[in-house]
């Protein structure tokens, strides 16, 4: 069974960029990715911090964050 994984990001073009190279990456087999546009679902900004995102874009892999690069501070977001 696929371990689940959120990124989060918030379409900026480092976010766009991230989500290229990091999350097209991860093996279908082993990940089960879900992408999550919090300028889009604002409602999920709770959801993300209480992960642990400080910043997106952002991967969560179960309890682990893995914060990339720097597009913007969840702060903004909502």
């Amino acid at each position: 069974m696929a371990e689940k994984a959120v990124f989060y990001h918030a379409g900026c073009t480092v976010c766009v960029d991230a989500e290229q190279r990091f999350v097209g990456a991860l093996d279908p087999a082993r990940y089960s990715v879900e992408t999550v546009h919090l300028g889009l679902a604002s409602e999920r900004v709770a959801e993300a911090r209480n992960a642990g995102v400080k910043s997106v874009p952002a991967l969560v892999i179960g309890d682990a964050v893995y914060h990339i690069n720097h597009g913007a501070d969840l702060s903004v977001l909502g």
